[in-house]
């Protein structure tokens, strides 16, 4: 039978946020690329909140900018109204969030996609992925017992197409299924086309899947709200933009508003007369769905004491009166759904536009990965995205890159890379998918990250910048003035440590009219600015010798000062993590050999096959103790073979 085939050096299945991301990353490293969609017009769709960024994912954001990545860049041009989360507590959790222009968001990076060099977009769906087992090409060679390598894949209207590596960010779409009350489709988000072939594929090639789900609520329409019963909730001031790149000035428009408003009693009432209506409670959904963005049928049940929850309603853009009712995502039927949304104050005679649903969709458990995104079991086959069991635009996005960025290296025969805990949250979770257990879907937060004071969203292109340009995705330009402002950081900050004032009477009155203790000795400038009455900016007035510096030096002057004892305790505590992670377990490592292990510990061990002792330390069910007893042993095998070998 004849079929189109054609030949590429990646594949990646999907354009969503990770897909974007991936194929933007293959192509700039100037891999010959092509992108599958089931519908050109959902690339980086955004199916359920109108935003971007938020708290601890505004750091992934910054993070995907600072090696290269598109999200940050984008929504800078999409935004409509800005953010800066959790400004009155400190910079570790400061997180930027961004509402989104929806379709502006789509239109922006689909040309951006369609006019990147080395990138193809093809509307179709992929029904398998090809190894050398299937020995689909004559060329291919395959032993029982060998490990798979991906060869290509193939669409369901037959099209072949070869690759070397293949990334799988196919987010809620394979088996979906959407829910409203009794009313079940067998659909993709907003209506489209689910992918229902591939996973069948990829449980034949040995890959094990589950079942999650996630839902959205409804949109209602602009015109039949009051906003004179809601509190309006309005930008900042001065806009901080995403992207490292971005010049803050481009980013200072006019912005949209967003309104707060309340559920109540009568509310709750409804929700609860109607439970037995509810796919969720009724047991009709088979998936799990994500505790910490829980429906409101869940928030009534669960939190049965709270008398009311909050609803944020928010613009899907600019061009359209759609308004999204953040906070009340349910499944609940169309008729429980409005006489629901009808008892919130300012939605008494709201119109709805598109109800609210849950989705069911096929994933993984993504500790079959690598920390390199990269299955275990099949070489060349990498996955991102709610596929892994994430949920959320920007922990999908800042896999992508990743994935894409190590699907990339090893078409080019080049070292991976790896992003651990202390260098990035980035680092944080995919190590936590990866390693832990995840038996919903995972959602980033700040608490998981132990070393937060050091992966602030204000130094993301201090810490991963450099791993973007020896990937190929930073400029010469760009990694110049890193260099650069870290230069002007270290000199600023040596500079006000030297530079000390006295006790004059000048002084003393500068620090009376700062509210400041008069000094009894002499300081240094850096002493002055622990103090949590002063700033920088304050002490310009006694500071005779400051040049001007750019905003962004500024920032993390200040910062590293003010925290620097609290900074330096946590170094000394990725000190301690590195030294694990550099533990590295061989490939040779039989754990049935190692004495005084653990039952339990030698059961994990076995099926997560981790690849350094700090990553086996983080296994539930591995024990101190069991990393102690797996140290001695590495240490006396590793010395035994040395000694065969002379």
């Amino acid at each position: 039978m004849n079929h189109l085939t054609e030949n590429y050096d990646i594949a990646v299945v999907g354009a969503g946020h990770a897909g974007c991301e991936a194929a933007l990353a293959c192509a700039r490293l100037g891999l010959e690329t092509i992108m599958f969609t089931v519908s050109v017009d959902s690339i980086a769709l955004m199916p359920c909140n109108p935003n971007i960024g938020g708290s601890s994912k505004g750091h992934l954001v910054r993070e995907i900018d600072a090696l290269g990545g598109e999200m940050g860049k984008n929504i800078d041009k999409t935004f409509i109204q800005s953010k800066m989360l959790n400004k009155s507590k400190g910079p570790a959790v400061h997180s930027l969030r961004a509402q989104a222009d929806k379709a502006e968001y789509t239109k922006e990076m689909r040309k951006t996609l369609q006019n990147t060099d080395h990138l193809s977009i093809r509307q179709a769906e992929v029904a398998e992925i090809l190894t050398n087992k299937d020995q689909f090409f004559p060329e291919d060679e395959y032993h029982e017992g060998e490990e798979q390598k991906i060869t290509g894949v193939r669409t369901v209207s037959g099209g072949v197409y070869r690759c070397k590596a293949v990334v799988l960010c196919t987010g809620t779409y394979l088996r979906a299924r959407c829910l409203t009350g009794e009313m079940i489709t067998h659909t993709g988000p907003n209506g489209l086309s689910a992918a229902n072939h591939l996973t069948d594929s990829l449980v034949a090639h040995g890959i094990q899947t589950r079942r999650f789900k996630t839902g959205t609520p409804a949109r209602v329409d602009k015109r039949s709200l009051d906003f004179s019963k809601m509190e309006e909730q309005f930008g900042d001031e001065r806009v901080v933009p995403f992207s490292f790149t971005t010049n803050p000035e481009d980013v200072q428009i006019e912005q949209a508003s967003c309104w707060l408003t309340y559920t109540n009693e009568t509310t709750h009432e409804i929700i609860r007369n109607n439970l037995d209506r509810s796919p969720i409670y009724a047991g009709i959904i088979e998936g799990t769905g994500p505790r910490y963005c829980p429906s409101i049928e869940d928030k009534v049940v669960k939190f049965a004491d709270k008398e009311r929850h909050q609803v944020f309603i928010e613009p899907e853009g600019l061009h359209t009166n759609e308004m999204y009712v953040g906070g009340m995502s349910s499944s609940l039927p169309e008729d429980v759904q409005l006489a629901m949304y009808r008892t919130v104050p300012g939605l008494e005679n709201c119109r709805i536009v598109r109800n609210a649903y849950a989705i069911e969709y096929d994933c993984i458990d993504a500790r079959q990965l690598y920390p390199t995104l990269e299955f275990k079991d099949v070489e060349g086959l990498f996955s991102a995205g709610q596929f892994n069991g994430s949920s959320g635009y920007e922990e999908a996005a800042s896999q992508g890159i990743l994935a894409g960025i190590n699907a990339g290296l090893k078409c080019q025969g080049r070292e991976p890379m790896i992003i651990d805990r202390s260098e990035g949250y980035l680092g944080v979770l995919v190590d936590d998918l990866v390693t832990k257990e995840n038996t919903e879907p995972y959602r980033m937060m700040t608490s998981r990250s132990e070393y937060r004071l050091l992966l602030r969203q204000d130094n993301a292109d201090l810490r991963l910048r450099r791993k973007g340009y020896e990937a190929g995705l930073i400029s010469e330009e760009q990694m110049q003035w890193l260099e650069q402002k870290e230069q002007m950081i270290t000199q600023e900050m040596d500079r006000l440590k030297k530079t000390v004032i006295g006790a004059s009477a000048e002084h003393q009155k500068f620090l009376e009219k700062m509210g400041s203790t008069p000094l009894k000795t002499a300081a240094s400038l850096a002493e002055l600015m622990c103090r949590p009455e002063l700033s920088y900016e304050m002490l310009a007035e006694i500071d005779q010798n400051r040049k001007l510096l750019p905003a962004e030096v500024i920032e993390q002057v200040e910062i590293e000062i003010k925290y620097e004892g609290y900074i330096e305790r946590q170094k000394r505590q990725v000190d301690q993590y590195k030294k694990m992670e550099k533990h590295k377990i061989p490939n040779w490592m039989d754990y049935d050999e190692v004495p005084s292990l653990r039952l339990e510990a030698r059961q994990k061990l076995k099926a997560f096959r981790p690849v350094s002792v700090g990553q086996a330390s983080r296994i539930s069910g591995v024990s101190p103790a069991d990393i102690s007893v797996l140290l001695v042993y590495l240490e006396h095998e590793s010395h035994m073979r040395d000694l065969k070998k002379e």
